[in-house]
């Protein structure tokens, strides 16, 4: 008896995964709750055990391939043989591509009909579809996991209309060693005056949270990744330096729980040493703003009358300016501000 095993809903309204990579292969005796396969999705990559234990008798969809909710991706058990790649009447090849690849071939004028498929069961992979379509220069790499993520998600962000804030803060005082800390406190407190900002867009409603769940971007090798520290509002700041530690090592180290990517509600980012004079952010969709901490350096600056350095950084928000006057994102941008000098 086979089991076929379809790409589960893995919550937060995804639709669609995309698979990362293939922890066993056909052919393979695997037992119940070992690794089977690595998930890709907007939030994060998961590993998937085995819900059953047999012979992974066919493997469907390939690496690489992007498949919606409920789509067999593997067959454990049974007795049936692999199909050999471009044995299918030609009435079935464009049933072995998936969506995506369907409309890139149509992008891209090429019959899929006519092609033979190199993924398993002889599916038509987006490399098939493209080495169709001529020789094209310079080598060329398919975007896959966070890279693909962060293109989706980031175009979804480019589509809004954004206005961004900046002005110049005075961190002399401010423990640099507990900034990203110190930033989340402060916004937390902030968010509560300005309720708007703490809030996001969904079916033309805009809803406002009462949760501080706040998302720091975190870059990585593999890409940018914005875990979320909870309840910032509440929590002590060595609690949240303790949080924001444990979450910056996972996501270097790629062991992120999808729990911990879920339900932000605003979103900070900070360079560190990398951070320019200034940076234009992106909204980290489907939230309405974000807050930027850009490079802090020795500046002369005016004070009494007098000349002196001073440590300096500017600090920016950027907004959806659908839904959010200029005025309350500037307003909300200078309590931020005069929060941290507070604390210095």
């Amino acid at each position: 008896m086979s089991y076929e095993f379809k790409l589960p809903d893995l919550g937060e309204g995804l639709t669609e995964g995309e698979i990362a990579r293939w922890l066993v292969a056909e052919g393979q005796e695997i037992a119940e709750d070992d690794p089977l396969v690595e998930i890709a999705t907007d939030k994060t990559t998961v590993e998937i055990p085995s819900p059953a234990a047999g012979t992974v008798s066919k493997i469907l969809v390939g690496e690489g391939e992007v498949v919606p909710v409920g789509t067999v991706l593997v067959v454990i058990g049974g007795g049936g043989e692999r199909p050999v790649p471009g044995t299918a009447a030609p009435n079935q090849v464009p049933a072995r591509a998936t969506p995506l690849v369907r409309s890139l071939a149509k992008e891209l004028g090429v019959d899929l009909d006519a092609l033979i498929g190199t993924g398993p069961q002889g599916r038509i992979t987006e490399q098939d579809v493209r080495a169709a379509a001529g020789p094209k220069e310079g080598r060329r790499e398919p975007l896959r996991g966070v890279k693909r993520q962060m293109f989706e998600h980031l175009t979804k962000a480019h589509s809004v209309p954004t206005v961004t804030w900046v002005e110049e803060c005075d961190f002399t005082g401010v423990d640099l060693k507990l900034l990203v800390p110190l930033v989340l406190k402060a916004c937390a407190a902030s968010l509560q005056e300005f309720p708007e900002l703490n809030a996001r867009v969904e079916d033309g409603d805009l809803v406002y949270l009462d949760r501080y769940d706040i998302g720091i971007a975190v870059q990585t090798e593999q890409g940018l990744v914005v875990p979320v520290a909870r309840d910032c509002d509440s929590r002590t700041l060595e609690e949240l330096d303790a949080d924001v530690r444990r979450l910056a090592e996972a996501a270097h180290a790629g062991t992120l729980a999808p729990e911990d990517l879920r339900g932000g509600t605003f979103t900070v980012t900070s360079a560190g040493r990398s951070a320019g004079l200034f940076t234009t952010t992106l909204l980290n969709h489907p939230e309405v703003a974000i807050l930027g901490i850009h490079r802090i350096e020795d500046r002369a600056v005016v004070r009494d009358g007098e000349i002196v350095a001073r440590r300096m950084g500017n600090v920016s928000v950027t907004f959806d300016h659908r839904v959010i006057d200029g005025k309350r994102a500037a307003d909300f941008g200078l309590a931020v501000i005069d929060r941290l000098r507070d604390r210095a």
